[in-house]
């Protein structure tokens, strides 16, 4: 069992989602297994383990929730449980969930994503990954509602994978032709390891973009799912048009313990001015992370 709990070094990061829109979250699989390489001996691990197979279940708390990183005037924090199976081979599949504290229902909607994903070039510093997604919600009666998803993603990072970058696209379909591009680039700084426990600091830098535009007329599918209405400014934004939404920043400490995994982390948005948009503000929240690897 020890040296499977090696791998939950390389697990970690999950739990911070690059936003808080669903287009988003079906990311977060992908980058698990990019955290899965961010360490040098990972890859002794698996060539000794070559039918490694576990499963990881991980529950993450914000504290306030944005669309696109803009502010919609409601405070209302969002839960993410999370659990997935992964294989050494490169095939993962996951069951996930999203929960607004002021939802009618609380509870949105579940995802399901299956994946492959691999590394290659010289010291396995390159890493590709592809997966489908699937989604079913609690309210369907909500216009434009897409109902599935493809995404793709390349990364590249050093030989000691203390230093990455990844780009990764999505094509939803259903209701709205919709896809994002988001480009990641992160650190790994490692703050205090021994055998049995490690503390890392790990700074990201996301630039998201895309045709998934807030919809300032009344956020469509937002509003229609809150117990009170909202006030929003009337303007009209076209959804086919690409361009940077926001940026944000992510600062995360990890403690790894075991078979456990915690995190806190400070998140920023920083939203760009779309067509009718003007005097954005930024916007922040807290994230806190608990996660448990089980050996299959």
């Amino acid at each position: 069992m020890k040296k499977y709990l090696l791998i939950l070094v390389y697990i970690s990061g999950l739990l911070v989602a690059n936003s808080q829109e669903l287009p988003t979250k079906t990311n977060e699989v992908d980058e698990m297994l990019d955290e899965l390489l961010m360490e040098e001996s990972f890859n002794d691990i698996v060539a000794s383990l070559a039918n490694l197979q576990f499963l990881y279940v991980s529950v993450n708390f914000n504290t306030n929730t944005y669309f696109s990183g803009r502010d919609i005037n409601v405070d209302q924090f969002n839960l993410t449980p999370q659990i997935t199976y992964m294989h050494s081979k490169g095939f993962y599949a996951s069951v996930s969930g999203i929960m607004y504290s002021k939802f009618i229902p609380n509870w949105d909607v579940t995802i399901t994503t299956a994946g492959f994903g691999k590394s290659f070039g010289k010291n396995k510093i390159f890493r590709y990954n592809g997966s489908l997604s699937a989604y079913l919600y609690a309210n369907n009666n909500v216009d434009d509602l897409y109902n599935s998803a493809a995404s793709i993603s390349l990364g590249v990072q050093n030989n000691n994978r203390s230093l990455g970058t990844q780009v990764a696209s999505s094509y939803y379909f259903g209701g709205e032709p919709t896809y994002q591009v988001i480009s990641k680039s992160y650190a790994n700084i490692n703050l205090f390891k021994n055998n049995n426990h490690n503390l890392k600091f790990r700074p990201q830098l996301n630039f998201i973009l895309g045709t998934q535009l807030i919809d300032i007329d009344g956020i469509t599918v937002q509003s229609n799912l809150l117990d009170y209405e909202t006030e929003t400014e009337n303007a009209q934004l076209t959804s086919n048009v690409f361009a940077l939404i926001y940026t944000q920043l992510n600062f995360i400490l990890q403690y790894n313990i075991k078979s456990f995994d915690f995190e806190v982390g400070y998140n920023l948005n920083i939203p760009s001015e779309l067509k009718y948009e003007t005097n954005l503000t930024n916007t922040n929240y807290f994230n806190f992370g608990i996660s448990y690897l089980i050996d299959l």
